[in-house]
């Protein structure tokens, strides 16, 4: 049976019960799979049959979580990877050859920016960087050899937006794939593939999981370009383990009334940080302030829970402020159920140069809020105490 309503789908997507009849999916924490005879070895080896053979390739509890982010995504199909990072790396890999190159947004998570400029590059395989804020330039730095176009919406830490539907069709005309981390929206916000994607990455270490316990990533889209992530992580094993993958699925089950309440905190904190005389600028997506607010209306549900927010002073002021906040938590993470405070100037882009941070719009001062489920006035007045002092 098929449902239509995101959160049932969340809820009852389930393998199919054990003679055990037991009402949630059991844990399948195992290795590898056991088989009738040697013919049912040799077949499922050959992929005639289509089985669990080893816990690198497949197994039950990461097939219920990808079956349900596909569903949630309107995708094809999927693949569940140990990390976000383990994600977006096998599905560049698997995808690129020596001589090509990527066309991504200048404004990237600085892991995936760092593979790009780093490594890469060891393997002949180019970047050019577009301004997310003039995206009428992106086809200038096309190729003939670009095959990749790439960026994330929201972007991590800036959270500026990008018009989906636009690099949907800048992608179709020069026969691009289009690649779109959907990770600060998470599929109940914004989902990438309707606006023209061929795939779309997540950490799930992040909102899916909810409560930072533990680690994955997942990629879904096509079914042919899967295929090719697939064949390449199962000969790499970037596997997500069948335990993180137990706790994802469950996660998935709150994912609706999580993020419905994570919003609802975040727009009241963004409203109130907008008036602060200490903050020079505020950055949520559905605040009208916002530079690509219609944007965000058009292609989101939700402003997403994560807040950016330029305290005067620069980097100076930054640490002080991280410095002098009592119950908000101080963590590279995101996606929490508690609020947590961010400098990515000093921590999570600190790889990059000055002049790659202020291109990313990573100011000195630029403090990023992932904000949680505590009562919102407690946020507010940890966040008000801190700026003060």
């Amino acid at each position: 049976m098929s449902h239509k309503n995101f959160e049932t789908e969340a809820v009852r997507t389930q393998l199919e019960r054990s003679q055990f009849q037991e009402h949630t999916t059991p844990m399948y924490i195992t290795s590898s799979f056991v088989f009738e005879d040697a013919e049912d070895m040799r077949a499922s080896f050959s992929e005639e049959k289509e089985r669990n053979i080893y816990s690198r390739f497949s197994n039950p509890n990461t097939t219920e979580f990808v079956e349900k982010v596909v569903k949630m995504e309107g995708a094809e199909d999927g693949y569940a990877f140990a990390t976000g990072m383990a994600a977006i790396y096998s599905t560049f890999a698997a995808l690129l050859s020596s001589g090509d190159h990527i066309v991504s947004a200048r404004s990237v998570f600085g892991s995936t920016h760092t593979l790009f400029t780093k490594y890469f590059p060891k393997w002949g395989i180019e970047t050019s960087y577009f301004d997310i804020n003039k995206p009428e330039e992106i086809e200038q730095f096309i190729q003939p050899n670009s095959k990749i176009l790439y960026a994330e919406s929201p972007t991590n830490p800036g959270v500026d937006i990008i018009d989906l539907e636009l690099l949907g069709t800048i992608a179709k005309k020069h026969n691009l794939l289009l690649i779109i981390d959907n990770c600060f929206a998470t599929p109940y916000i914004q989902q990438p593939i309707k606006f023209g994607a061929d795939l779309v990455v997540h950490s799930a270490t992040k909102l899916m999981d909810g409560q930072g316990r533990v680690l994955g990533g997942v990629v879904v889209g096509s079914s042919d370009l899967v295929r090719e992530i697939y064949l390449f992580s199962r000969n790499t094993g970037p596997a997500m383990s069948p335990f993180n993958a137990w706790i994802l699925s469950k996660s998935l089950e709150t994912l609706a009334v999580r993020v419905d309440k994570h919003c609802e905190n975040a727009l009241k904190i963004a409203e109130f940080l907008e008036n602060h005389p200490k903050v020079n600028t505020v950055k949520y997506p559905f605040l009208k302030s916002h530079p690509q607010y219609e944007i965000a209306k058009k292609q989101m549900k939700l402003g997403g829970n994560i807040i950016a927010i330029d305290i005067k002073g620069g980097i100076e002021a930054g640490r002080k402020f991280l410095n002098a906040i009592k119950m908000c938590s101080l963590s590279a993470n995101l996606g929490d159920t508690r609020t947590i405070v961010t400098h990515p100037a000093s921590t999570t882009h600190s790889k990059l140069t000055s002049e790659e941070q202020l291109s990313a719009g990573i100011f000195p001062g630029l403090v990023r809020i992932s904000v949680g489920l505590e009562h919102v006035n407690d946020v507010i007045q940890d966040l008000n105490q801190a700026l003060n002092n």
